[in-house]
């Protein structure tokens, strides 16, 4: 079995200490072979939030980690450093890959910087960005989970929210569902839900699931839902084929990271892909 563990808008600068430690009781106690922070790792992208941020992930103690910019991770106020070098700080601490991915025998997932430096919070995917995560959805194996992580979803459940929905992402669902993509992985709103794409696009060649993941260990909730993560698990030997999404929820009274919903999703397999 792979275990990946996504990770969202942790905000640090914003982090509850009670929270991270807890966070890492979890990492030890599921042992992921990927954990994917998918953006907004900062409040304010600033150099003492990022190393904060990078001693988390180090203390984390996992194989691997996949780490994205979000809008937060992108200075705010020094519009110099926004303009001319707006993921230094970022990089400092992560490395200049802004689109990194991950492969084993069990999983592809493809990075997408979906972040702008001339939008505020609003993100976008490129025409040459969608061609390239097809290049290497094409690529994978059969037995293969395939995985796209973005920082602003696809697929949104309130109508308050379709004004943070990617720019561009019908465009990039269709081709990415026509590639091969199982799951499209997002955060920004802070509100966990694991939702078939179909429900936005009737159309779509196969069936493909937007995963969200709330804030994991920032004060900033939304909507009385407490700091949470996902858990995906996927073994590709067992039949029929399908992953299993788990939503870990922050528990204030025990402190805490407890399972609360747990989806079972069935992964089709057409042509070889």
């Amino acid at each position: 079995m792979s275990v990946v563990l996504q990770v969202s808008d942790t905000h640090f600068g914003t982090e509850q200490p009670v929270v991270v430690e807890a966070l890492l009781r979890l990492v030890q106690a599921q042992r992921p072979d990927l954990v994917v922070l998918s953006g907004d790792i900062t409040q304010r992208a600033r150099r003492n939030q990022f190393r904060a941020a990078g001693v988390f992930v180090e203390r984390l103690a996992v194989p691997t980690t996949l780490v994205l910019p979000g809008n937060h991770d992108i200075p705010l106020f020094n519009l110099v450093a926004r303009l001319l070098a707006p993921y230094a700080n970022y990089q400092r601490v992560f490395g200049t890959a802004l689109e990194p991915e991950f492969v084993s025998a069990d999983l592809l997932v493809v990075g997408v910087n979906t972040t702008r430096p001339w939008r505020h919070k609003d993100g976008e995917v490129a025409v040459g960005q969608i061609a390239r995560v097809c290049g290497r959805l094409q690529q994978a194996h059969a037995t293969q989970l395939r995985l796209v992580v973005t920082h602003q979803p696809v697929h949104v459940t309130r109508p308050e929210d379709e004004r943070n929905l990617l720019h561009g992402h019908r465009e990039a669902v269709y081709a990415w569902a026509s590639a091969g993509v199982d799951l499209i992985l997002g955060g920004h709103i802070h509100l966990p839900y694991v939702r078939p794409l179909h429900e936005r696009f009737s159309d779509l060649p196969r069936p493909v699931w937007v995963v969200q993941a709330g804030t994991a260990v920032s004060s900033r909730v939304r909507g009385g839902i407490p700091n949470s993560v996902n858990v995906i698990r996927y073994t590709p030997a067992e039949r029929p084929r399908h992953c299993l999404v788990e939503r870990w929820d922050h528990d204030a009274l025990s402190r805490c990271f407890t399972l609360v919903d747990q989806t079972t999703i069935g992964l089709t397999r057409s042509g070889g892909t």
